[in-house]
């Protein structure tokens, strides 16, 4: 058998006109790109030996405008929101692993490089999180720079945490009887209920056809009882998601722990399809539960109708994360490894503001973020949403550089006539300024951080070369028009390099999946 793939645009009427949030960046709200796979004759296996996709696809993903280079005198401030999430990269892998490569929109490059840990310091004194920033060459364009940023959020203490009020919002839907979806997501809410801390309690509401509330808020002391609940859950019906969501907001609200976690956690395929289904109607209902410290975690399974970009939306506009489950393995590393960065936040609404020296840099540009890009006034502005950080997260951000005096054929304007350049940016070894704003959990007031950044580079050290191979192969998958002399041996070269010596399997599955994607013939009506 063979497996042909196109690509239908349609285009939809989406919510950024009227949610009250701070602009999102360059992704195309409103274009929404179905994948579609028919089977024919004499189809080649995957390279890993698993089925390829045989049934109708109809997965979506919203097309992302990359960030192009940014003239450092015109524009010296770039300002964006903080993004945890990492089901990108997770959802990318299994799409490599089934034997095609994944279309553009697929691919969020931060999401790629914040899937892994790196050696961040803990922070110091009082601070929820400490400060990182590092210069290096970048690999594919010779005189251009990489300047990291790295986060670290305080690591948890696993002896006392805080009792979680969670409420699993479960779609049993039609659309989720596949193996890769409802089982695995049992599997996956019974790891995680088995790894909260005492005083927990979980609530299960599912959503098929109507909403209903399967478990009521039920002690961790009776897990029994809520493992019983998880396995007797069947799919069948349609998607009333908007009724769901409603009636776990309520549950969480009833159930609310003052000083604990409160959450819901939102597992799915993306596929509503009843009752206040669009993303606008989707983000009324989160808008109204926002400022409650309900916080929201969506966790995509499953292929085929999956709709990554509405869920990857709803977690933008929510104070919440988004990861993707494709294994048994994702779901021990969410729900165990990772459970309390992933559900226990430490600041809230963090943005970050960079000013550019325009005596060292000619032009900029953010790798990734696309859609976390905020207007550089709102950076200020307490009102203006942004991302979460949990306890132990690390975030990691990346920016290309051309230092002032390289050679550079990016966008450029006319000298400005009327402005006044700096009086000391000239004699200043600053290549830039970071600054920070968070909010402390229990407060409605920012909080500011700022870090000079020398004009300085030094050689890249592991991390340095691991996020450079994530964002090289993020910019490949992507078919990025900045994309240099990147190859995917580059990329091997600088992971192999990065992890020699590591025991960090996830850093090695890295390698393999480059390895896999290497050998994939790009299909061109599909990407």
């Amino acid at each position: 058998m063979k497996t042909i793939s196109f690509l239908v645009a349609a285009a939809v009427v989406l919510l950024a006109a009227g949610c009250g949030q701070s602009n999102r960046g360059s992704v195309l709200k409103g274009a929404k790109y179905h994948y579609v796979t028919t089977e024919v004759a004499d189809a080649a296996p995957a390279p890993n030996g698993k089925a390829a996709d045989t049934l109708m696809n109809t997965e979506e993903y919203d097309q992302i405008v990359e960030n192009d280079f940014k003239d450092a005198k015109t524009a010296p401030l770039s300002t964006f929101s903080i993004d945890v999430d990492n089901a990108s990269y997770s959802n990318t892998r299994r799409i490599i692993e089934s034997g095609r490569l994944p279309e553009k929109g697929a691919v969020r490059i931060e999401e790629f490089i914040n899937y892994f840990e790196y050696n961040y310091p803990q922070p110091e004194d009082d601070q929820p999180f400490s400060v990182t920033t590092e210069v290096w060459d970048a690999p594919w364009a010779q005189g251009h720079q990489l300047v990291r940023i790295g986060l670290q959020g305080k690591s948890p203490d696993y002896d006392n945490l805080k009792p979680s009020n969670l409420v699993f919002l479960l779609d049993t839907s039609g659309s989720m009887e596949s193996p890769e979806k409802l089982p695995l997501l049992r599997e996956s809410f019974i790891t995680l209920a088995g790894n909260l801390p005492k005083g927990s309690r979980v609530s299960i509401v599912t959503y098929a056809g109507s909403a209903g509330l399967v478990l009521p808020g039920t002690p961790i002391d009776e897990l029994g009882k809520i493992k019983e609940a998880l396995s007797s859950l069947q799919a069948g019906g349609s998607t009333a998601g908007g009724a769901g969501l409603e009636l776990a907001y309520k549950t969480a609200s009833e159930n609310f722990i003052k000083d604990g976690n409160n959450r819901v956690i939102l597992a799915t395929d993306g596929d509503f399809n009843v009752g206040v289904s669009s993303r606008s109607g989707l983000m009324d209902l989160i808008q109204k539960n926002k400022g409650q410290n309900i916080f929201l975690t969506i966790c995509g399974f499953g292929m085929g109708n999956y709709k990554d970009g509405t869920m990857e939306e709803l977690s933008n506009w929510s104070d919440g994360n988004y990861f993707y489950i494709d294994s048994k393995k994702e779901a021990d590393k969410v729900f165990g490894k990772e459970l309390a960065a992933n559900l226990f936040v430490i600041a809230k609404d963090v943005k970050i503001q960079v000013e550019f020296n325009p005596a060292k840099v000619q032009a900029y540009r953010l790798i990734g973020y696309e859609n976390r890009v905020m207007n550089n006034e709102d950076f200020n502005d307490d009102l203006k949403d942004a991302g979460e950080l949990g306890a132990g997260h690390r975030v990691t951000a990346l920016y290309e550089v051309v230092p002032a005096g390289v050679a550079f054929n990016g966008p450029k304007t006319d000298a400005l006539k009327y402005q006044e350049a700096a009086k000391t940016t000239g004699t200043s070894n600053e290549l830039m300024t970071v600054k920070l704003r968070y909010k402390p959990l229990q407060s409605t007031t920012s909080l500011l951080i700022e870090k000079p950044v020398a004009a300085q580079s030094t050689p890249a050290g592991k991390d340095g070369q691991f996020v450079s191979a994530v964002a090289g192969f993020g910019m490949l998958l992507r078919d990025s028009k900045y994309k240099g002399t990147l190859t995917y041996d580059m990329v091997l070269k600088l992971a192999n390099t990065a992890t020699a010596g590591t025991n960090d399997e996830y850093k090695k599955e890295f390698i393999s999946l480059v390895q896999q994607a290497a050998k994939i013939k790009p299909d061109v009506a599909s990407r």
